[in-house]
């Protein structure tokens, strides 16, 4: 299994590559990352309890010469600097860092055309990419059973209608409490029961990317896939499987 150091220096070497192919890295361009509001970040959903709703989480932007991409991170800052400046981010031991580092990706790979969906869906639309989530499951997935990483209202809800699943979490806000019919489960302490002993096929958020438990969830000899805008630049160059129907 890949450690959390070997994975951020792999990550950090594949989009070197692309900034100096396009010699980018010698660019005054600022990069400016910001902390979004909820309102901001994600509209006004009937629904309450997204994790960012109810102040668990927080929505940095990155902005690179028009282009935006964004990250969730319980690890909030601000920066305005240059692209050299991210690049020379330690990523290992600061979440601050990893955050900016992870946005900023967002934002350049958008610029250059190699990914899309890095701004996050806003009001109704996280339902609708809910539904599109049992949909993607029904036709890939039919009957195996689900392990969903990542307090996600919507998608638990929608998913556990249909399927046959386990939550797994880290907030104690929700490890331990019964949501839409499923518990909620400690995503440490229940980690190898639910992932590598229970389940079939692996939903993750990518928001695991920015405090480094993605590596759990990397060549664990099943399928999976990561979901959401904070994965999007990573998961291109690293070859992971992504899924974000609605993101902007």
């Amino acid at each position: 299994m890949m450690i959390q150091q070997e994975l951020f220096e792999t990550l950090k070497d594949k989009f070197i590559i692309h900034v100096r192919d396009r010699r980018l890295n010698n660019d005054e361009v600022k990069i400016t990352t910001k902390g979004l509001t909820p309102e901001e970040a994600i509209g006004n959903p009937k629904r309450r309890d997204f994790p960012i709703l109810t102040g668990q989480e927080v929505m940095l932007q990155a902005e690179y010469k028009g282009s935006f991409g964004q990250a969730f991170t319980d690890a909030p800052t601000m920066m305005n600097g240059t692209l050299g400046d991210i690049l020379s981010l330690d990523l290992t031991e600061d979440s601050h860092n990893r955050a900016m580092f992870i946005a900023t990706i967002n934002a350049v790979m958008t610029y250059l055309g190699l990914v899309d969906r890095t701004v996050h869906c806003k009001t109704e639309d996280p339902e609708k990419c809910a539904q599109e989530f049992v949909s993607f499951v029904r036709k890939n997935y039919g009957n195996k059973k689900i392990a969903l990483i990542g307090y996600q209202p919507s998608m638990l809800e929608a998913l556990s209608k249909e399927f046959t699943l386990r939550v797994l979490d880290l907030s104690p806000k929700n490890v331990g409490q019964i949501r839409y019919g499923v518990k909620v489960e400690h995503g440490i302490d229940d980690y190898k029961d639910v992932v590598l002993d229970w389940a079939d096929v692996v939903l993750c958020t990518g928001s695991t990317l920015c405090n480094g438990s993605i590596v759990n969830f990397i060549d664990i000899g099943k399928e999976v896939v990561f979901f959401g805008i904070t994965v999007a630049g990573a998961a291109h160059l690293m070859g992971w499987p992504r899924l974000c129907p609605l993101g902007r």
